[in-house]
């Protein structure tokens, strides 16, 4: 899913999780001002309803 989407498995897991219905909001610790990027471009992140089905399936 992540090469499919051009980003990472960590975006894509904070993109399924405050996506989902209802959102599941996850309590994201950050060190460093990248890791701060990086939790945010996974929430911006906008998955489509296939991605999304496909990883409800694989949970």
């Amino acid at each position: 899913m992540a090469d499919e989407t051009g980003t990472n498995r960590n975006r894509v897991v904070l993109a399924w999780l405050t996506g989902g219905k209802p959102a599941a909001i996850p309590i994201v610790g950050v060190s460093s001002v990248e890791q701060l990027d990086e939790a945010i471009a996974g929430v911006a992140l906008e998955l489509t309803a296939g991605q999304r089905e496909r990883l409800d399936a694989a949970m």
